[in-house]
């Protein structure tokens, strides 16, 4: 037999079970939207997310969104190529970076070929250490080779015998002194030029620059303004220069 008391315990349950019911297909709804939002993602690379570093995920669909064109000067570092270029190809970049040494290593050799040695375009690098201390010192290492002329030497170098990222033994005075030497760096004068961080403006200016500019990810390499974000295909940045030679 029933009691009176039945009945509201039943309501009660009813009620209980229809609010539930809200909440897991509203955090359902969530995840639906987050993994869509995943969808999007372009890029192969590293991005900044506050002050941690997620990798991007391959191999997504491209955003149907066009980038939009933003102003980027071509910075204070040595530029490759004809200086009367129309095309500006600019990449903000870290130099314990893995996938910039991906884009250093497969795609920049074939851009370099096919559109600044034939004086198509320019080329120029601008500092995005944002992977901690060790970025910065090597930020400041090719800064200080640049004083000497040697940038490009020391930026080369520094992608050719990139260690892991977990690894920052190399990012040192003294080691980066001896790279120096090898490269016909005068490496006193190295020496003191990185234990004064004698550049560090101009590389937290670079950061700052490519920040304002939407920079959140490395490699970003703009083509006369236009972004592209991580280690994209060969292809990807040939017909976006191509493109602009058009223009």
């Amino acid at each position: 037999m029933d009691t009176p008391q039945q009945p509201k315990a039943n309501l009660l349950l009813v009620a209980l079970l229809m609010v539930a019911s809200f909440v897991v297909g509203s955090m359902y709804s969530k995840v639906q939207y987050l993994e869509k939002a995943a969808g999007t993602t372009k890029v192969l690379g590293t991005q900044t997310a506050g002050s941690q570093t997620q990798p991007i995920v391959p191999n997504q669909p491209q955003p149907s969104i066009k980038p939009q064109k933003v102003s980027v000067d071509l910075g204070h570092l040595p530029i490759k190529g004809n200086q009367t270029a129309k095309v500006e190809i600019v990449e903000f970049g870290d130099l314990r970076c893995p996938f910039c040494q991906r884009f250093y290593n497969d795609t920049e050799p074939q851009i370099i070929k096919d559109y600044i040695d034939t004086g198509k375009a320019k080329f120029a690098f601008r500092h995005y250490a944002f992977l901690g201390p060790a970025s910065i010192t090597a930020a400041n290492a090719a800064e200080c080779a640049n004083d000497q002329g040697k940038f490009w030497e020391m930026h080369d170098y520094l992608y050719k015998n990139q260690p892991n990222e977990s690894d920052t033994s190399l990012y040192t005075t003294e080691k980066l002194a001896g790279i120096a030497g090898t490269l016909g760096i005068d490496t006193n004068q190295f020496k003191g030029c990185l234990d004064s961080k004698k550049f560090d403006k101009n590389v937290s200016d670079d950061l700052a620059a490519g920040q304002k500019a939407g920079v959140n990810g490395t490699p970003t390499v703009f083509i006369n303004g236009i972004p592209i974000v991580g280690a994209q295909p060969y292809n990807v940045f040939q017909s976006a220069i191509d493109a602009a030679l058009k223009q």
